[in-house]
């Protein structure tokens, strides 16, 4: 184990606790020897936490230190990879691109130990269908909060013209779907992508919050 996980490791058993915990009980949970505990809590105390105590008494840690950034347990790591290539293998073009990015930049930031966790992973996501990459134009207006215009086409094939108020976006293995509230007709429906047969930005804003739309269609799906 290398030194920076220990000190993470360290650093979440002190977190976990409101009351003094001695050194021996931290060796132990650690699996290191007392001398490298205290060790570790000099090396806590040298890049900010506030661990009060000493030695055969107890320590405990100050709220206001904040984990150090990009640091993660193997569990961690694998839910990242997974979830990344997850996205990377069916979402459109840029989020697949976005999240390849980010495990690179991940990689090139978090300990040796991480990275060389991030690289050997070894889950693996199945081919599935590519999501549109129409939804680009989706995830964005849903960011900026502005109303789309769809030609969506019905299980018959009949295409109307929607204006809707894009709310979410829903990854499912048989289809992929945009939340929205339509103005046609009335309520909010849910728009499969593959059958959107064009789909247009505007720069009209939502009447209300994309926060408060996406609650209220939450209580219409539950009721």
């Amino acid at each position: 184990m290398s030194r920076a996980h220990r000190l993470f490791l360290l650093l979440e058993a002190l977190r976990r606790r409101r009351r003094p915990v001695t050194g021996q009980v931290l060796a132990e949970e650690l699996g290191v020897s007392l001398r490298t505990l205290y060790r570790d809590i000099d090396g806590l105390r040298a890049q900010g936490a506030r661990i009060d105590g000493e030695a055969g008494i107890g320590f405990v840690l100050r709220p206001g230190f904040t984990v150090p950034p990009l640091m993660f347990t193997s569990a961690e790591i694998e839910a990242l990879v997974l979830g990344s290539r997850w996205v990377a293998a069916r979402a459109d073009t840029d989020l697949a691109a976005a999240a390849e990015n980010a495990l690179e930049k991940i990689a090139g930031v978090v300990p040796e130990h991480a990275r060389e966790e991030l690289e050997a992973t070894t889950l693996i996501v199945p081919p599935g269908e590519r999501h549109s990459d129409g939804f680009a134009i989706v995830r964005d207006a849903i960011r900026r909060q502005t109303k789309l215009r769809l030609d969506y086409r019905d299980a018959g094939g009949a295409v109307t013209a929607r204006t809707v108020w894009p709310v979410a976006v829903g990854y499912f293995d048989s289809a992929h779907i945009l939340v929205a509230w339509c103005e046609l007709r009335n309520a909010y429906r849910h728009f499969r992508a593959d059958r959107i047969a064009r789909v247009e930005p505007t720069e009209e804003r939502l009447p209300r919050p994309r926060r408060a739309l996406h609650a209220e269609w939450l209580r219409v799906r539950d009721a």
